[in-house]
């Protein structure tokens, strides 16, 4: 886990790096839309798959995976070739992620769970504090491809400490019989189809000229995510029915809450606050410290024994929703840099509380034989709310440009507090008492 956070915060960092010296600027949202389009592929996969042979085999492909993505990326003679790395390691992600859920719940009873969910969250701390600086010292020294080439060198060893686990996992239990297998798949790909498509076509609302088609293409992507999702998430995901599709629901909405105000506020500091790129990641930071600490709030046994989980997730919601009111407005210049960003670690520490809260109730709720399946349909929810939430934010600046100032940052950063308290809403429909019919049965 600690490896792919410094992988995550070092590609943030030299990404623009990259597109300079690979001239490849018409790629530089295809290198960052790429990993979520197959993440979501890789997730459509690796549940069936995970329920079917156990997770040890998945985990070792997505591990052995992750290392060829790197070496793609760090040996791309082009920025195609090193788009292509991105979309290998968005795979692995997917992988990697299922697999890890899958092992949590086999080796540990519930009341551990939440810790180890924290403990996740911590293995973020140190890649959000020291990833950006080391990331652009390595590029300093030895150029950017040894930012990919170096974590070639830690596999063996998260290997080496996954062995444990790994000979430890029980067999895999006979999976319930799933007539809908393939026509969630197929959903799943015209899902990444409609991700591709909606975030490939924002930036052509950039020039007039097209943005007519680009405005089409985006749409038109989103009716085929939408109309995908509710074919490959579980049944009732949309009206958050209580169990599983409640999870999942709950886990969209926070995603692109979430997403709503992180993926502008940097672009924000910069352009129209006019800081340093280094002071603008220092939401970064913020992001992965809070995270973590609200995790380990959540993991307390004063949380888990007085609190509900729902109130657990109402708190997460509305920690989400009022903290987003730092960032916007600081785009509207009503509060100065520090009120912002102390704003912004409130919204940190509430995803913090929220994560492990879904994480755990999922496992809680879905059959040993099913939780490959229940852990995909999360990642998709997942890829789904981020990936809406990012084409919206990347059509509004394709199609304003450089005249994107602060009201129209500030409304941007609105709507993800405004999902956030659609989050808290629904926090009573996660009832523990509630089964779900199964993971895999359609939206």
């Amino acid at each position: 886990m600690t490896l792919a956070a410094f992988e995550n915060r070092a590609v943030q960092t030299v990404l623009p790096v990259v597109v300079r010296d690979l001239d490849g600027w018409a790629l530089f949202g295809a290198s960052t839309g790429a990993s979520l389009v197959t993440f979501t592929l890789g997730m459509a996969l690796s549940g069936g798959w995970t329920d079917r042979v156990g997770p040890r085999p998945v985990l070792l492909a997505g591990i052995g995976l992750f290392g060829i993505a790197q070496v793609v990326s760090a040996l791309a003679p082009t920025m195609l070739v090193f788009v292509a790395g991105r979309a290998l390691s968005g795979a692995a992600e997917a992988l990697i992620d299922t697999t890890l859920l899958v092992l949590v719940a086999q080796a540990l009873p519930e009341s551990l769970r939440a810790k180890v969910f924290a403990s996740f969250a911590a293995a973020w701390i140190l890649p959000s504090l020291l990833g950006p600086g080391f990331a652009g010292g390595v590029e300093a020294l030895a150029g950017w491809r040894w930012v990919f080439a170096g974590p070639l060198l830690v596999v063996p060893v998260a290997l080496w400490l996954l062995r444990p686990a790994l000979r430890s996992a029980p067999p895999p239990d006979v999976p319930a019989a799933d007539d809908g297998v393939g026509g969630r798949l197929a959903a799943s790909f015209a899902l990444a189809a409609g991700l591709a498509v909606t975030t490939f076509a924002a930036p052509l609302l950039e020039a007039p000229g097209t943005r007519a088609a680009g405005l089409a293409a985006v749409l038109a992507g989103a009716v085929v995510v939408v109309l995908s999702a509710a074919r490959a998430l579980p049944r009732g995901t949309a009206t958050l029915r209580a169990g599983v599709p409640a999870v999942v629901g709950l886990r969209m909405l926070t995603s692109a809450a979430f997403t709503g105000v992180g993926a502008v506020l940097p672009l924000m500091l910069v352009t129209t606050h006019h800081v340093s790129a280094a002071v603008a990641g220092i939401s970064l930071s913020v992001t992965g410290v809070l995270w973590a600490f609200g995790s380990w709030l959540n993991s307390t046994g004063w949380a888990e024994s007085r609190t509900s989980a729902a109130t657990r997730i109402r708190v997460g919601g509305l920690l989400i929703a009022v903290g987003s009111l730092g960032p916007v407005l600081l785009a509207l210049d009503a509060v100065p840099l520090a009120q912002g960003m102390v704003g912004w670690a409130a919204s940190a520490a509430g995803m913090g509380i929220l994560s492990p809260v879904l994480s755990t109730e999922l496992l809680d709720l879905t059959p040993a034989s099913e939780r490959g399946r229940a852990s995909a349909a999360q990642g998709l929810a997942i890829s789904t709310g981020v990936a809406l939430q990012t084409a919206l934010v990347g059509g509004v600046v394709a199609w304003y440009g450089p005249t994107m100032d602060g009201p129209r940052f500030a409304a941007l950063m609105a709507v993800g507090g405004a999902v956030a308290l659609l989050v808290a809403a629904g926090a009573g429909r996660v009832r523990r008492h509630a089964r779900a019919e199964g993971a895999g049965a359609p939206a």
